[in-house]
Protein backbone atom coordinates (compact mmCIF):
# COMPACT_ATOMS: atom_id res chain seq x y z
CA UNK A 1 0.00 0.00 0.00
CA UNK A 2 2.66 2.59 1.23
CA UNK A 3 5.63 3.79 -0.14
CA UNK A 4 8.53 2.52 1.36
CA UNK A 5 9.08 2.74 5.09
CA UNK A 6 11.86 0.58 5.13
CA UNK A 7 13.99 3.42 6.57
CA UNK A 8 11.63 4.67 8.62
CA UNK A 9 12.05 4.95 12.53
CA UNK A 10 8.79 5.09 14.35
CA UNK A 11 7.54 6.08 17.87
CA UNK A 12 4.50 4.90 18.97
CA UNK A 13 3.16 5.74 22.50
CA UNK A 14 1.29 3.55 24.48
CA UNK A 15 2.37 1.30 21.89
CA UNK A 16 1.83 -2.12 23.46
CA UNK A 17 -1.71 -2.97 23.99
CA UNK A 18 -5.05 -2.10 22.12
CA UNK A 19 -4.87 0.58 18.98
CA UNK A 20 -1.33 1.20 20.02
CA UNK A 21 -0.15 -2.19 19.25
CA UNK A 22 -1.89 -2.67 16.00
CA UNK A 23 -0.87 0.46 15.23
CA UNK A 24 3.17 -0.78 16.04
CA UNK A 25 2.31 -3.99 13.96
CA UNK A 26 1.28 -2.21 10.95
CA UNK A 27 3.89 -0.08 10.78
CA UNK A 28 6.17 -3.44 11.06
CA UNK A 29 4.73 -5.08 8.09
CA UNK A 30 5.87 -2.31 5.94
CA UNK A 31 9.53 -2.37 7.03
CA UNK A 32 9.82 0.24 9.95
CA UNK A 33 11.94 0.42 13.00
CA UNK A 34 9.39 0.95 15.56
CA UNK A 35 9.77 1.66 19.28
CA UNK A 36 7.01 1.73 21.76
CA UNK A 37 6.35 3.35 24.85
CA UNK A 38 4.08 2.26 27.62
CA UNK A 39 3.12 2.23 30.97
CA UNK A 40 2.79 -1.16 31.68
CA UNK A 41 5.83 -3.34 31.53
CA UNK A 42 3.24 -6.85 31.55
CA UNK A 43 2.06 -5.26 28.64
CA UNK A 44 5.42 -4.43 26.64
CA UNK A 45 6.38 -7.83 27.95
CA UNK A 46 3.90 -9.35 25.84
CA UNK A 47 4.36 -7.37 22.54
CA UNK A 48 7.62 -7.81 22.59
CA UNK A 49 7.24 -11.65 22.90
CA UNK A 50 5.14 -11.44 19.96
CA UNK A 51 6.99 -8.90 18.40
CA UNK A 52 10.97 -9.35 19.34
CA UNK A 53 12.04 -6.75 16.53
CA UNK A 54 10.57 -4.41 18.60
CA UNK A 55 12.10 -1.72 20.89
CA UNK A 56 10.68 -0.53 23.93
CA UNK A 57 10.46 1.87 26.79
CA UNK A 58 8.68 1.90 30.31
CA UNK A 59 7.56 5.50 30.00
CA UNK A 60 4.52 7.36 32.04
CA UNK A 61 4.29 10.22 29.52
CA UNK A 62 2.51 12.49 31.65
CA UNK A 63 5.79 12.55 33.79
CA UNK A 64 8.30 14.99 32.28
CA UNK A 65 11.46 13.07 33.58
CA UNK A 66 10.21 9.70 32.19
CA UNK A 67 9.59 11.24 28.33
CA UNK A 68 13.25 12.66 28.97
CA UNK A 69 14.45 9.37 29.60
CA UNK A 70 11.94 7.85 26.44
CA UNK A 71 13.75 10.01 24.03
CA UNK A 72 17.33 9.44 25.42
CA UNK A 73 16.80 5.74 25.10
CA UNK A 74 15.76 6.17 21.66
CA UNK A 75 18.47 8.18 20.57
CA UNK A 76 21.27 5.32 22.01
CA UNK A 77 18.75 2.93 20.19
CA UNK A 78 18.30 4.19 17.05
CA UNK A 79 19.76 7.26 16.54
CA UNK A 80 16.63 8.59 14.83
CA UNK A 81 13.25 9.52 14.50
CA UNK A 82 11.17 9.89 11.23
CA UNK A 83 7.58 9.45 12.76
CA UNK A 84 5.90 9.86 15.75
CA UNK A 85 2.91 8.71 16.77
CA UNK A 86 0.88 10.01 20.21
CA UNK A 87 -1.08 7.10 20.66
CA UNK A 88 -1.46 7.35 24.73
CA UNK A 89 -4.35 8.50 26.24
CA UNK A 90 -7.63 7.47 28.93
CA UNK A 91 -11.10 7.53 28.75
CA UNK A 92 -11.08 10.11 31.69
CA UNK A 93 -14.94 10.32 34.02
CA UNK A 94 -18.00 9.67 32.96
CA UNK A 95 -20.22 11.86 34.45
CA UNK A 96 -22.05 15.57 34.20
CA UNK A 97 -20.04 18.23 34.50
CA UNK A 98 -20.65 19.55 38.65
CA UNK A 99 -19.88 15.55 39.50
CA UNK A 100 -16.40 16.11 37.85
CA UNK A 101 -13.56 16.20 40.49
CA UNK A 102 -10.60 18.29 39.98
CA UNK A 103 -8.36 15.99 39.79
CA UNK A 104 -9.72 13.76 37.74
CA UNK A 105 -10.49 16.53 34.73
CA UNK A 106 -6.33 17.26 35.69
CA UNK A 107 -5.49 13.72 35.29
CA UNK A 108 -7.51 13.24 32.03
CA UNK A 109 -5.60 16.56 30.38
CA UNK A 110 -2.34 15.31 31.66
CA UNK A 111 -2.01 12.06 29.82
CA UNK A 112 -4.56 13.23 26.80
CA UNK A 113 -2.93 16.75 26.53
CA UNK A 114 -0.19 17.87 27.98
CA UNK A 115 1.84 14.58 27.52
CA UNK A 116 0.97 14.94 23.95
CA UNK A 117 3.08 18.14 24.17
CA UNK A 118 5.87 16.83 26.03
CA UNK A 119 6.61 14.56 23.87
CA UNK A 120 6.23 16.20 20.65
CA UNK A 121 8.90 19.09 22.18
CA UNK A 122 11.63 16.28 22.20
CA UNK A 123 10.59 14.91 19.04
CA UNK A 124 10.58 17.90 16.61
CA UNK A 125 14.53 18.15 17.15
CA UNK A 126 14.84 14.84 16.13
CA UNK A 127 12.60 15.01 13.08
CA UNK A 128 13.84 18.10 12.14
CA UNK A 129 17.44 16.18 11.95
CA UNK A 130 16.21 13.72 9.88
CA UNK A 131 14.94 16.48 7.10
CA UNK A 132 11.22 16.11 7.95
CA UNK A 133 9.06 13.29 8.88
CA UNK A 134 5.31 13.21 10.54
CA UNK A 135 3.37 13.58 13.73
CA UNK A 136 0.60 11.85 14.27
CA UNK A 137 -1.82 12.93 17.37
CA UNK A 138 -4.84 10.86 18.29
CA UNK A 139 -7.99 12.66 18.80
CA UNK A 140 -11.42 11.53 18.53
CA UNK A 141 -15.02 12.29 16.55
CA UNK A 142 -15.27 13.75 20.56
CA UNK A 143 -12.80 16.44 19.40
CA UNK A 144 -15.29 17.43 16.34
CA UNK A 145 -18.14 17.15 18.19
CA UNK A 146 -19.95 18.17 21.89
CA UNK A 147 -20.21 14.45 23.97
CA UNK A 148 -22.49 14.46 27.19
CA UNK A 149 -20.83 13.60 30.67
CA UNK A 150 -17.61 13.23 28.98
CA UNK A 151 -15.79 16.65 29.73
CA UNK A 152 -12.46 16.57 30.30
CA UNK A 153 -12.17 14.18 27.20
CA UNK A 154 -14.03 16.23 25.00
CA UNK A 155 -11.86 19.07 26.14
CA UNK A 156 -8.39 17.35 25.52
CA UNK A 157 -9.15 16.31 22.20
CA UNK A 158 -10.56 19.52 20.49
CA UNK A 159 -7.05 21.06 22.33
CA UNK A 160 -5.32 18.28 20.10
CA UNK A 161 -6.55 19.27 17.01
CA UNK A 162 -6.07 23.07 17.78
CA UNK A 163 -2.21 21.85 18.19
CA UNK A 164 -2.21 19.56 15.40
CA UNK A 165 -2.93 22.74 12.68
CA UNK A 166 -0.58 25.50 15.02
CA UNK A 167 2.34 22.79 14.71
CA UNK A 168 1.46 21.61 11.05
CA UNK A 169 2.13 25.87 10.34
CA UNK A 170 4.93 25.84 12.68
CA UNK A 171 6.69 22.77 10.89
CA UNK A 172 5.70 22.46 7.49
CA UNK A 173 8.76 24.63 6.55
CA UNK A 174 10.76 22.08 7.71
CA UNK A 175 9.00 19.36 6.18
CA UNK A 176 7.05 17.57 9.02
CA UNK A 177 3.87 16.82 8.22
CA UNK A 178 1.28 16.90 11.35
CA UNK A 179 -2.04 15.55 11.44
CA UNK A 180 -4.94 14.12 13.85
CA UNK A 181 -6.34 10.87 13.68
CA UNK A 182 -9.99 11.04 15.20
CA UNK A 183 -11.46 7.67 15.57
CA UNK A 184 -15.70 7.02 16.15
CA UNK A 185 -16.04 4.23 18.89
CA UNK A 186 -13.02 1.68 18.50
CA UNK A 187 -14.13 -1.47 19.37
CA UNK A 188 -12.37 -3.24 22.11
CA UNK A 189 -11.81 -3.47 26.13
CA UNK A 190 -11.40 0.12 26.31
CA UNK A 191 -14.79 1.58 24.62
CA UNK A 192 -16.36 -1.51 26.45
CA UNK A 193 -15.69 0.31 29.50
CA UNK A 194 -16.84 3.86 28.35
CA UNK A 195 -20.55 1.98 28.01
CA UNK A 196 -20.48 0.64 31.66
CA UNK A 197 -19.87 3.91 33.25
CA UNK A 198 -22.00 5.46 30.75
CA UNK A 199 -25.14 2.99 31.53
CA UNK A 200 -24.58 3.21 34.95
CA UNK A 201 -24.45 6.72 35.11
CA UNK A 202 -27.74 7.06 32.89
CA UNK A 203 -29.45 4.32 35.13
CA UNK A 204 -29.99 1.97 31.78
CA UNK A 205 -28.41 -1.21 30.32
CA UNK A 206 -25.53 -1.04 27.96
CA UNK A 207 -27.07 -2.53 25.37
CA UNK A 208 -29.19 -0.19 25.06
CA UNK A 209 -26.02 2.86 25.03
CA UNK A 210 -24.23 0.47 23.19
CA UNK A 211 -27.29 0.56 20.49
CA UNK A 212 -27.02 4.20 20.32
CA UNK A 213 -23.42 4.34 20.27
CA UNK A 214 -23.63 2.22 17.01
CA UNK A 215 -26.28 4.34 15.27
CA UNK A 216 -24.46 7.49 15.87
CA UNK A 217 -22.08 6.44 12.60
CA UNK A 218 -23.80 5.67 9.32
CA UNK A 219 -21.90 2.74 8.81
CA UNK A 220 -24.03 1.47 11.99
CA UNK A 221 -20.59 -0.14 13.35
CA UNK A 222 -17.93 0.40 15.70
CA UNK A 223 -14.07 0.89 13.97
CA UNK A 224 -11.86 -1.65 13.96
CA UNK A 225 -8.50 -0.78 15.47
CA UNK A 226 -6.80 -2.03 12.19
CA UNK A 227 -8.95 0.94 10.65
CA UNK A 228 -7.01 3.80 12.84
CA UNK A 229 -3.97 1.59 11.91
CA UNK A 230 -4.53 1.62 8.24
CA UNK A 231 -5.02 5.58 8.05
CA UNK A 232 -1.70 6.12 10.46
CA UNK A 233 0.80 4.19 8.02
CA UNK A 234 -0.92 6.19 4.97
CA UNK A 235 0.23 9.37 6.88
CA UNK A 236 3.67 8.27 7.64
CA UNK A 237 4.24 7.09 3.83
CA UNK A 238 4.97 9.08 1.07
CA UNK A 239 1.27 8.53 -0.03
CA UNK A 240 0.72 11.32 2.24
CA UNK A 241 3.43 13.72 1.54
CA UNK A 242 0.75 16.59 0.93
CA UNK A 243 -1.58 15.98 3.84
CA UNK A 244 -0.93 17.95 7.16
CA UNK A 245 -3.19 19.54 9.01
CA UNK A 246 -5.48 17.73 8.80
CA UNK A 247 -8.37 16.04 11.45
CA UNK A 248 -9.08 12.88 9.57
CA UNK A 249 -12.28 10.97 10.58
CA UNK A 250 -11.89 7.43 10.42
CA UNK A 251 -15.21 6.81 12.19
CA UNK A 252 -18.03 6.05 9.77
CA UNK A 253 -19.42 9.01 9.61
CA UNK A 254 -20.20 10.32 12.98
CA UNK A 255 -23.25 11.82 12.28
CA UNK A 256 -24.04 13.42 16.37
CA UNK A 257 -22.82 12.56 19.60
CA UNK A 258 -25.68 14.19 21.07
CA UNK A 259 -27.55 12.65 23.56
CA UNK A 260 -30.25 10.49 22.18
CA UNK A 261 -31.74 9.21 25.28
CA UNK A 262 -32.80 11.90 26.28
Amino acid sequence: MPQSLQNSTVLITAGASGIGRVMAEAFLKQNATVHIADISQSAIDDCLAANPELSASLCDVSDQDQVAQLFEDLKQQHQKLNVLVNNAGIAGPTAAVEDIQISDWQQTLNVDLTATFMVTRLAVPMLKKAGGGSIINMSSSAGLYGCPLRSPYVASKWAIIGLTKTWAMELGPFNIRVNAICPGSVAGPRIDGVIERDAKERGITAKEIRDVYQRQSSMRDFVKAEDVANMAVYLASGLGSMVSGQALGVDGHTESLSNWLD
